[in-house]
């Protein structure tokens, strides 16, 4: 079994797309294992965007993710890393086929509901940067 991050950006909150979001996950039959509402900061953004923090586009990355609280989830299930990869479809929505969450929900590469671990690594990584010990059961 694996573990993932899952990040419900600020535009599922601004559209209404929290629930429909989350009924893609669970009817795809993974776990919700850990989930909360955060603010992210700067600080944190710095940290989760570092391979991108010192491109042009990050300040307004950094804006946009810092509009509005955020849910950060943590999904278990077998294989679930490319699993949810192929449920929420390629970064930008644009280019996202229909039925996959950002084919049906996102708008651009930047507006695109749902930020998903693209690797084993990266998933640890993540999920140790949102979640304390004891919020993942």
């Amino acid at each position: 079994m694996e573990t993932t991050l899952i990040i419900l950006k600020p535009d599922a909150f601004a559209g209404q797309k929290i629930g429909a979001t989350i009924t893609r996950f669970e009817q795809a039959g993974f776990q919700i294992v850990g989930c909360k509402m955060i603010s992210l900061d700067e600080a944190k953004l710095k940290e989760h965007y570092s391979h991108i923090a010192d491109k042009p586009f990050f300040p307004e990355l950094a804006g946009f993710m810092g509009s509005r609280p955020v849910i950060v989830m943590a999904l278990r299930g077998q294989g679930i890393i490319d699993r949810v990869r192929l449920l929420v479809g390629p970064t930008n929505s644009a280019e996202a086929p229909a039925g996959t969450i950002r084919g049906d929900f996102g708008a651009d590469k930047m507006h695109n509901i749902v930020h998903a671990s693209d690797s084993a690594e990266s998933a640890e990584a993540e999920l140790k940067r949102f979640f304390v010990d004891g919020e993942i059961f």
